[in-house]
């Protein structure tokens, strides 16, 4: 596989889906490295003519007005990463951290933080020999950036703090530094703010959610192809002559997926042609306008996070051809947090409709099959609380589709009196991702046990395709079992059927 070029541009979503989770080898260009080492060439002649700049010879934040000497520049550098080493809780996964140090190489590499390229030849040396640093989860606000956890990568870094060992668990970086023979960093002047003064942290962990859910939202037009099927649907409401008349991109993209999933006809439609049902439940003839709204949301959370994967967040940012060394706020993560805000609504939306249409499965009025799906109901309780479990889930997506964003708490003495919570926002929506998954694959459950009492009908196309899979893996349930197995194996293996 050849070795991904950074350059600061183009980095896409799936770009750091294969850095993450393909082991993807990545370097810098030697593009990156002429506007790095003319950034710093530049900074460094500043310094050299004795000027007081923010974050290279002065204090932080509330201690920005305090001058540091030439003589003291390097231990500031290091203090600062110290003492901004403040995760709590449980660590991000290695895929999460790895996407996390190739957005900051790749926003570094654009040569706006006056840093020597060796910093992000050091970070990726890490990546590329996976040394993983251990960075906790939780302490960012989301402005300055994610200086809490960028910090736990920088400790890393410079050889004080932890990495994932073979074992899986962390291991101090010192050890395995002096087995591989690999130096640690040491920081010059601005480098140690330059490498915690971002949003990578929230923009990583979105995009590895979003490409998941870009999946996720295919599947659910999948998933919700075959409900309507085993609930005798009508697909008149995909018509394109309807998503014509409101062509919302996503609209129009999911009735199409519908016909597609569902075919001309097959058994199961032709036995209710004469039927005298006239229209079905929202969660079914909606589809196309929630699945398709969801689609549309993502699209914007997508350009979104790749704007800012390409984007520099340092403050200063040096501007050497213009003779600019200019203080700024974008590192502020409002961006982001807004998008994953709205990317975790999204997907709260899709767990609801679903959880709509398995209470259309389990419901005899609705569905004309047994009560929960139960072959001898009574003596089996059938997916009764496979409903319930779904339910909850869905309840707890609505709790955690509160936006983050509309919270904000002054920190740094008041300095930093405006934050954007993006990284908890991040961290929301990549459970309401969770959520949204294993309520699908309880879908998939209850729609193939009703498939299987309306035989001898039979469904045709992909929804057959889909069912006979699904098979392969869950038996139909002519008694009751323990169905959270079920729901897992399905989880584990639903993606597969799109």
């Amino acid at each position: 596989m050849k070795n991904h070029q950074l350059t600061g541009e183009g980095v896409t979503l799936k770009d750091v889906w294969a850095v993450a989770h393909s082991g993807l080898k990545v370097e810098l260009s030697e593009s990156a490295r002429a506007k790095m080492n003319e950034s710093r060439s530049y900074i460094e002649s500043r310094i050299n003519q004795g000027e007081v700049m923010y974050g290279v010879n002065t204090g932080f934040g509330a201690f920005s007005s305090v001058r540091i000497s030439d003589s003291e520049i390097e231990e500031l550098q290091r203090n600062l990463i110290r003492s901004h080493s403040v995760g709590i809780g449980e660590p991000f996964t290695k895929e999460q951290t790895r996407a996390i140090m190739f957005l900051r190489a790749n926003a570094l590499s654009r040569g706006h933080s006056g840093i020597r390229p060796l910093v992000v030849e050091k970070v990726l040396e890490f990546l590329n020999n996976d040394l993983i640093p251990v960075i906790p989860q939780q302490g960012s606000v989301g402005a300055s950036g994610d200086l809490a956890p960028l910090s736990h990568l920088a400790l890393a870094v410079i050889g004080e703090g932890e990495v994932w060992g073979q074992d899986g668990k962390p291991v101090a970086v010192e050890k395995i530094l002096k087995q591989k023979n690999i130096e640690p960093l040491t920081l010059k002047a601005k480098e140690g703010l330059s490498m915690i003064n971002g949003c990578q942290v929230m923009t990583a962990v979105g995009m590895l959610a979003a490409e998941k859910a870009r999946q996720c939202l295919i599947l659910a037009d999948l998933v919700g192809a075959m409900s309507l099927e085993a609930l005798r649907g009508s697909r008149s409401a995909f018509d394109p002559l309807i998503s014509a008349t409101r062509p919302h991109s996503g609209e129009i993209e999911t009735a199409k997926n519908l016909r597609m999933f569902l075919g001309e006809e097959s058994p199961i439609s032709k036995s209710h042609e004469s039927c005298n049902k006239v229209q079905d439940a929202y969660s079914l003839r909606c589809m196309p306008a929630v699945h398709g709204a969801a689609k549309d949301a993502l699209q914007y959370v997508i350009r979104a996070l790749e704007t800012e994967a390409n984007s520099s967040t340092d403050n200063p940012l040096v501007f050497a051809k213009d003779n600019k060394v200019l203080s700024c706020g974008n590192f502020h993560g409002e961006p982001v947090a807004f998008a994953m805000d709205f990317a975790a609504i999204a997907m709260c939306a899709v767990a609801s409709i679903s959880e709509c249409r398995i209470e259309k499965l389990i419901n005899p009025s609705m569905s004309d099959l047994p009560a929960f799906l139960a072959p001898k109901g009574g003596l089996n309780s059938g997916h009764m609380i496979v409903q319930v479990a779904a339910a909850s889930l869905v309840s707890e997506n609505k709790i955690l589709a509160h936006p983050a964003s509309v919270d904000s708490i002054p920190t740094s003495a008041d300095k930093e009196d405006h934050v954007s919570m993006g990284t908890i926002a991040a961290r929301k929506f990549t459970q309401v991702l969770k959520n949204t998954e294993n309520v699908l694959a309880m879908e998939l459950l209850s729609a193939t046990q009703a498939l299987d009492l309306l035989k001898p009908l039979e469904p045709a196309g992909k929804i057959k395709e889909a069912y006979l899979k699904i098979r392969e893996i869950v038996p139909f349930a002519d008694k009751d079992r323990v169905f959270y197995r079920d729901i897992e194996k399905i989880r584990e293996h639903q993606l597969s059927l799109i």
